[in-house]
């Protein structure tokens, strides 16, 4: 992370038991640390929906990360039901505090999309030992991902998948959009289905051609 571009700017949140020194003034640096701006209620986007949270900002640096480059902290205070408190760092000083923590609340779907690859597409089964192998087998988990999530949007999506998924799980009652598990589900059906069926339905079976050929050689013996 010390190593991190000047033009790159990265937010993460910091573990609990990270510890963050307050950035001295310039012209002082023998004072005591800056203190936090008082948290204010602000107002901003995050999971499609509009809250008003507490956050307070200041700068600080992380020495055992990013060394003696500076960091922004936002710390937020949910008041909602089922809120909590949340510390967010971020290398880009010039972010405001919502956008700090709009970028936050935009990961959570990479996030998801990780937990999948996991535990629908088996990169959390994978039993590499050695950096070469994992480098290949989890961007080709990532591939197959993809691969089949783009062909669900686009050939394999069925209004009624939900309301069928729904029939067989009633206590989804919140359910309005297919998950990833769906798609992977409805692919290999599709992909079973079209071993076993016969492109077109006059067409003979391998087994019926090779009863013919031997039917055939056995006169000519």
């Amino acid at each position: 992370m010390r190593d991190l571009d000047d033009q790159a700017a990265q937010g993460r949140r910091p573990a609990r038991a990270a510890a963050a020194a307050h950035r001295p003034p310039r012209p002082a640096p023998r004072q005591g640390p800056a203190a936090a701006r008082p948290g204010r209620n602000r107002r901003f986007t995050r999971y499609r929906k509009t809250a008003t949270v507490q956050a307070a900002v200041f700068t600080c640096l992380w020495y055992t990360v990013f060394g003696t480059r500076p960091v922004q902290v936002v710390l937020v205070r949910d008041r909602a039901p089922g809120g909590y408190d949340i510390a967010l760092v971020t290398t880009d000083l010039d972010a405001s505090p919502a956008q700090v923590i709009e970028r936050y609340a935009a990961r959570w779907s990479i996030e998801v999309a990780f937990e999948d690859a996991r535990q629908v597409f088996g990169a959390g089964q994978a039993r590499n030992r050695t950096a070469r192998a994992v480098r290949a087998t989890i961007p080709f988990t990532l591939a197959c991902q993809t691969l089949a999530i783009i062909w669900y949007a686009t050939a394999g999506h069925d209004p009624a998948d939900v309301a069928e998924h729904r029939a067989r799980a009633p206590w989804y009652a919140a359910k309005t959009e297919p998950s990833t598990a769906d798609m992977a589900a409805k692919l290999r059906r599709v992909l079973i289905a079209a071993k076993f069926r016969l492109p077109r339905p006059g067409q003979p079976t391998p087994a019926e051609i090779s009863a013919i050929r031997l039917a055939w050689e056995t006169p000519a013996a």
